[in-house]
């Protein structure tokens, strides 16, 4: 009785909170931490904590794609993960492989046209998980509707660190010069990363951390953070809707910020206050209360309202 009030409870929580949403981020990635404790909790082995682990990746697969989120990076394994036991490795691998086979088979996969990539350093895992993901990769090659990052053997800083190698070799080899280095010459030497800036990174398991992941993509773009208790095997529906109002919450101070600072600039410099500013404020204009926005004009600004 208890468990099916729980149930209805959760469900009617669950409305409410996507009711309350008003938009959702493009892309999404996770950390998917906490497996292995979610294991030794159960009195199970780490392995049955993956398999769990795997079975919220779907779940979470499908609430992106009720919500229209366009992208989805999951933080697979780590460059780090190398250093566990010899035997839990295997295991791991085993699971990958069977899971990117199994996702590059589903019906829904070919249904809902989710294209899976893999980034990383795909070199260092196994010949068996490589074939695994360029079975994926060629089966949804083709797809365009929503993209699925598998990050393997992934390391933020290991990706910066050899972005800044070649860039360093070709500076000395006469081919760039430092002022050529821009964006550009620095995404360019990236791993093969996510197609859009991240919007969000939601942490499962209590760590208050991002653990280098995605730093390019993610922190240049000033993402939305979402710490989170459970454990990944937990993760309910409530805690992503949650991350999602988190991401709202999150954009809609973004907007007023900048509206504040080009309001600030304008009320500064006059008149002759920038075009840039002024575009700005008209951009996020809307993101201030009444009281707080005053309208301008292209020759003038109207402080009546001050």
């Amino acid at each position: 009785m208890a468990a099916r009030l729980r149930r209805l409870l959760d469900t009617a929580y669950e409305r409410l909170l996507q009711h309350e949403l008003s938009g959702t981020p493009d892309h999404v990635a996770v950390i998917q931490d906490g497996n292995r404790r979610y294991a030794r909790k159960q009195g199970a082995d780490p392995t049955d904590g993956h398999r769990e682990g795997a079975d919220t990746t779907e779940a979470v697969l499908n609430w992106c794609e009720e919500l229209g989120i366009e992208e989805l990076t999951l933080y697979t394994f780590s460059t780090e993960n190398f250093d566990r036991p010899e035997d839990q490795l295997q295991d791991l691998f085993d699971l990958i492989e069977a899971k990117l086979r199994e996702f590059a088979d589903a019906d829904r996969v070919h249904e809902s046209g989710v294209r899976i990539r893999a980034i990383g350093e795909i070199h260092r895992l196994p010949d068996r998980v490589r074939d695994a993901v360029d079975y994926a990769e060629d089966r949804t090659g083709d797809y365009d509707q929503f993209t699925l990052n598998i990050a393997l053997a992934y390391g933020g800083r290991t990706e910066l660190l050899g972005a800044a190698r070649d860039i360093a070799r070709e500076v000395q080899d006469g081919n760039l010069t430092p002022a050529d280095v821009d964006v550009d010459t620095v995404e360019n030497r990236l791993y093969e990363g996510p197609t859009r800036d991240v919007d969000l990174i939601i942490r499962t398991g209590g760590d208050e951390r991002t653990s280098n992941f995605l730093p390019w993509h993610a922190n240049g773009n000033e993402a939305a953070v979402y710490f989170c208790t459970p454990y990944w095997p937990e993760f309910r529906k409530i805690d992503f809707l949650r991350s999602i109002r988190t991401y709202e919450s999150r954009k809609a101070s973004w907007r007023r910020t900048r509206a504040r600072r080009a309001l600030a600039l304008i009320r500064a410099v006059g008149p002759g206050a920038g075009g840039e500013a002024r575009r700005v404020y008209r951009r996020f204009r809307d993101a201030l209360p009444s009281d707080e926005a005053p309208p301008i004009e292209d020759g003038e600004f109207d402080t009546s309202s001050d």
